[in-house]
């Protein structure tokens, strides 16, 4: 099984939060969750990612961190029953990590419900579950989020493919890209805070 990557970060795919780092000649893609993306380096930077390693009858898939407390919080995730990794990234890519592991140990079921796919059955199972093994978590945590990284952003249009591929429903997206728009015009030049902006709006259109 990988259980880390470095490399050269070779490409960044924001529609399907997934990227592709070369080690040794060799292409690797692996996914990630929105916020591990808008904090990635630029393309063609050297990258270091934690991974988990997705075995199935069909394919095997790689997931990537860039922080110890992101890869222990999915791997709880996965193992709640219902959960697969799937749902498990959109549930880091809807919440930092920190935000996400206070709403289960807080019991936070409204918070929880804010992200697509988890119903209130669900967000009840991972706080009956998680919510004493994600105690630990939170002195893990870091005090302060990696900065996000620069892209050449034109196409703002990116941002809604790449919330609705998580989960979110268009209109829901497009209100969220407009309003961190117009609270900050800058974020046109810079897909990936405006993606984390936008992710952070999303929740109360």
């Amino acid at each position: 099984m990988i259980g880390s990557l470095r490399g050269a970060l070779a490409e960044k795919e924001l529609a399907t939060g997934a990227v592709r780092v070369e080690v040794g000649g060799v292409g690797y893609r692996v996914h990630v969750s929105a916020q591990t993306l808008a904090a990635l380096p630029e393309a063609g930077e050297a990258v270091f990612l934690l991974c988990h390693t997705h075995v199935r009858e069909d394919a095997l898939q790689l997931f990537g961190f860039l922080a110890r407390p992101e890869l222990e919080l999915f791997e709880l995730l996965i193992g709640v029953s219902g959960i697969g990794p799937k749902l498990a990234l959109t549930a880091l890519s809807g919440l930092p990590v920190a935000e996400l592991t206070r709403a289960i140990v807080g019991a936070d079921l409204r918070r929880l419900q804010s992200i697509p796919g988890i119903g209130k059955k669900t967000a009840e199972r991972i706080v009956l579950e998680l919510k004493d093994r994600c105690a630990g978590l939170l002195s893990e945590l870091p005090s302060g989020a990696a900065p996000a990284a620069p892209p050449t952003a034109r196409q703002a249009g990116e941002v809604v493919t790449a919330l609705v591929n998580l989960g979110y429903k268009r209109a829901q997206a497009e209100k969220a890209v407009a309003r961190a728009l117009e609270a900050n015009a800058s974020l046109a030049s810079d897909l990936e805070r405006l993606l984390r902006e936008a992710l952070t709006l999303i929740r109360d259109v």
